[in-house]
């Protein structure tokens, strides 16, 4: 060994990570994909038609980080289930989880009269989906000590906002909050640090035109998803900054 040899520093091995986005064929969930896996992510984009999974994946051809379409209704416990074996044998790993399938904007439905069909379905999305999935993923981010869980949730679900209307997104959202709290304090200290995200009013199919671009509310989940340790964990965020519950 000569000593030009012996000085040479290691080089450091890359961190190869693996995300998910649900409801990633269109819209928020699509530009969350596509930027994650600018950041060289291998980003598994969740879609409930898988058809329109692979068009969307087939747009994000030639990002740094593969993007792979992957057939995904959180709200099907079957469906979830076959997902995480899947990557578990492929990957053996899970290291960001961005809840972000949602819907159900009842924008003009009274809290006094509307059907509570409305109510179950968004809380069966938003809140029961997002459970569903995060349960059944952790075990992957415990295998190694890290994860970053990211629940798209909304300014409007806070407890300060007032408003007559969106009663089941507005009611599914806070519910969301209460359990991103939950998890977060229960898994302090293993790595995996859970968060909820506001994107802020974005103009999407479902937010409707007149909202801030699509790029812009990404950002604030993709910064989320990408907090270096020691991170914060249990809080509520809107473009990188802490907003209250």
């Amino acid at each position: 060994m000569n000593s030009r040899t012996a000085k040479r520093k290691p080089v450091a091995t890359p961190v190869y990570r693996v995300a998910l986005v649900s409801g990633a064929n269109r819209g928020l969930g699509f530009e969350v994909a596509r930027q994650l896996s600018e950041r060289g992510m291998t980003v598994l984009l969740g879609a409930r038609d898988l058809d329109k999974g692979l068009h969307a994946a087939r747009k994000l051809a030639g990002a740094p980080g593969e993007v792979i379409a992957v057939q995904l209704d959180v709200t099907r416990q079957d469906e979830v289930d076959t997902l995480v074996r899947w990557i578990d044998v492929t990957y053996g790993r899970l290291d960001v989880l961005v809840n972000n399938a949602g819907g159900h904007y009842d924008h003009d439905a009274a809290a006094s009269t509307s059907d509570v069909t409305s109510a179950h379905a968004a809380l069966e999305t938003h809140l029961f989906g997002s459970w569903r999935l995060s349960s059944a993923l952790l075990p992957l981010m415990r295998r190694h000590g890290y994860g970053r869980i990211v629940n798209v949730s909304s300014g409007c679900a806070a407890s300060d906002s007032s408003s007559a209307g969106c009663v089941a997104y507005r009611t599914s959202k806070a519910a969301l909050n209460a359990y991103t709290r939950t998890l977060a304090t229960e898994l302090e200290g293993s790595g995996i640090v859970v968060n909820a995200v506001c994107p802020g009013w974005v103009a999407t199919e479902l937010g409707g035109p007149g909202g801030r671009p699509v790029e812009r509310g990404a950002t604030g989940i993709v910064w989320a998803a990408n907090l270096p340790a020691p991170a914060p964990t249990g809080r509520f965020f809107r473009d990188g900054q802490m907003i209250p519950w």
